[in-house]
């Protein structure tokens, strides 16, 4: 069984026991987020299909830890204009662990 959800503007496909990244939650390590946008559903032979999510499912997920990404660089340069910038970005994300995937 696995389910493809949305959560921080995102899909993912999850399955139960898989490990993700998604956008940074206020949530403390340990703790049991429910996420419930489910876009679609497969269990088995049966799909199903939100329109555009389900109402009758939920996907627990426990938080492992908060973590960032890698270091991106941002150079802009104007030519002959005597104008060059640097900037550098580092995106936080929370790792999370799919626990259960739940239909009602």
């Amino acid at each position: 069984m696995y389910a493809v959800i949305e959560t921080g503007g995102k899909q993912y496909k999850v399955e139960e026991g898989s490990v993700l990244n998604i956008e940074k939650s206020s949530k403390k390590p340990g703790d049991v987020i429910e996420l419930s946008n489910i876009l679609l559903l497969v269990d088995d032979e049966r799909v199903e299909i939100g329109r555009p999510y389900l109402d009758k499912g939920t996907v627990l997920a426990e938080i492992k830890r908060h973590v960032r990404g890698k270091k991106i660089m941002v150079f802009k340069k104007r030519r002959r204009k005597d104008y060059k910038k640097t900037l550098g970005h580092r995106q936080q994300y929370t790792e999370v662990k799919i626990k259960e995937i739940k239909i009602v």
